[in-house]
């Protein structure tokens, strides 16, 4: 291959390769241009600074030598002196660059064979980032594509201007694809990797039925529509919930469409998989009650500090309200992000009586009261004897029955209780040897010290150098079982967050870590 060769057709094949490779054109011509000055190096020495230009209009290829402008040579190949680089350019100065014309010159075997794979690398290097910057920014849509082959289960797809691998978990159970099969997927992620950048595809994610829904529905398109949120256990059941903008639009009525065209249409997409659509509510409850559609639900007990809820339904509705191998209830605490809790009436009643009947003996043993007066304390909704301690005395006086002498000596006895609990619980931390400046760590309480004492937890070293799954306690997987470990806290009413801030702040009273600035300025106005 001559580099005086026709450089017409030069230009057609890199016009041809910027097609066939979908890259710019210009990338191809500055492959070339790397691969000729590879080439030249070869020729000129590998010290030599070689540079080839192809002009883009006409084809024609020039070499040329560039030499720095020196005082004093130290090599010949890459330097000039500057009384004859002035003969060449009058003003050139002392670190300037000098380019001297050379010679065209064919390539030998070796050096053409060097050439190809100079340019086929970076063709290669070019086509994978125009497939990363492509892709990359299509994260989140619906793509179509064709099958290409299967290996070892995972799918992939040719999708025109790229290929995307769907892995085996991210098919829909039971599904099976063959080569030339027509696939709609959605892009969950690209990733730029060594082989190139890998696009990855799944048709089990919530999104993917979101999308889906909004090909079909032109409501949710257009945005009078929103989805707010989508659970689903593929291929077998999956929740949808809705919300209209405009007051006169049904949002449920619109994604299941004239005699359920709409939604049959995303059914047989997704390989037969049944959609309950559930209009959203702002209100946590109402939603919830929505989401375990089709069950009926007689009383709901939120707990928002646990984010669980406790819902009461129908003893002939259980079954139907929790589904088969518990699918309706999760899907449901998939979609409105609660833990939920179902209770049959019966279950409830009988819970209620249980707490009750203990509410009553604690108060009647901590106060020294008669039954009627522990029931009915527990019948006002007091649960425990340090609410009554604290309770303001209009609030008991107000209990028929009661006048504000009786509510005064209550409460009265309630602080009493309360002390010699904590003067004995006192007297079994200092016998258990935990010391008193673990006291002066925020958030800890007697009860904890004694706790802490029983596991060798004495000192605010010892706190600062526990885990959170010391105090929460963890779980683990073994022989197919989980076994659930118990913590120095287990029992409490502290969540793990509350636990983990119990840590930090030993760790900052032993002077391992240093305060956070709020939380020190809170310090020192405390002190003032």
């Amino acid at each position: 291959m001559a580099v005086s060769a026709n450089r017409l057709e030069l230009l057609q094949i890199a016009d041809a390769v910027a097609r066939e490779k979908s890259i710019d054109r210009q990338i191809v011509l500055a492959s070339m241009e790397d691969a000729m000055q590879k080439a030249a190096r070869s020729r000129y020495g590998q010290e030599t600074e070689v540079r080839a230009e192809i002009n883009p209009k006409t084809g024609e290829v020039r070499f040329s030598r560039l030499l720095l402008v020196v005082d004093q040579i130290e090599n010949d190949a890459t330097q000039i002196l500057l009384s004859e680089a002035r003969k060449k350019n009058p003003a050139a100065q002392v670190g300037d660059w000098i380019a001297e014309t050379l010679p065209p010159f064919d390539f030998g075997r070796i050096a053409a064979q060097s050439a190809k794979q100079v340019i086929v690398q970076k063709v290669r290097e070019a086509e994978r980032d125009r497939q990363y910057q492509e892709f990359k920014d299509r994260i989140g849509e619906v793509v179509n594509g064709v099958v290409k082959r299967v290996e070892y289960g995972n799918v992939i797809i040719d999708l025109g201007r790229g290929e995307a691998t769907i892995r085996r978990d991210e098919m829909i159970p039971r599904e099976v694809f063959r080569v030339g099969d027509r696939v709609r997927a959605y892009v969950y992620d690209v990733r730029r990797e060594q082989r190139g950048p890998q696009i990855f595809l799944s048709r089990t994610h919530p999104q993917f039925m979101a999308k889906l829904f909004r090909q079909e529905v032109p409501e949710i398109y257009d945005g009078v529509i929103e989805v707010r949120a989508v659970a689903r256990d593929p291929g077998s059941r999956a929740k949808i919930a809705v919300i209209s903008r405009d007051s006169s639009i049904d949002p449920v009525g619109a994604c299941v469409g004239m005699r359920g065209s709409r939604v049959q249409a995303v059914v047989n997409e997704l390989q037969g998989e049944k959609i309950d659509i559930i209009p959203w509510s702002q209100d946590e409850a109402t939603f919830i009650v929505n989401a375990l559609q089709p069950a009926e639900v007689v009383k709901v007990v939120l707990d928002e500090d646990t984010n669980r809820i406790e819902v009461v339904v129908p003893d002939d509705q259980l079954s139907l309200a929790i589904g088969r191998r518990g699918q309706n209830v999760r899907l449901a605490s998939q979609l409105t992000g609660w833990d939920i809790d179902i209770l049959t009436e019966a279950e409830e009643s009988e819970r209620r009586q249980k707490e009750f009947v203990e509410r009553t003996n604690a108060f009647m043993g901590a106060l020294d009261v008669d039954e009627f007066v522990g029931q009915l304390l527990a019948s006002e909704g007091f649960r425990s004897v340090e609410e009554l301690a604290f309770v303001e005395p209009t609030e008991l006086a107000g209990i028929e029955g009661f006048d504000e002498a009786m509510a005064t000596e209550i409460q009265t006895r309630a602080r009493d209780h309360l002390a010699k609990v904590e003067a004995e619980q006192d007297a079994r931390r200092r016998e258990l040897g935990v010391a008193d400046e673990l006291r002066e760590v925020d958030g800890v309480t007697t009860p904890m010290l004694v706790k802490f004492g029983e596991n060798d937890v004495k000192t605010v070293e010892d706190l600062a150098g526990c885990a959170t799954d010391d105090l929460a306690g963890w779980s683990e997987r073994k022989d197919g079982e989980t076994i659930k470990h118990a913590g120095f806290l287990d029992g409490s009413d502290l969540s793990r967050e509350d636990m983990e801030a119990l840590i930090m702040a030993a760790r900052v009273k032993a002077g391992w870590i240093e305060p956070e600035p709020a939380a020190a300025a809170e310090a020192e106005t405390a002190q003032e």
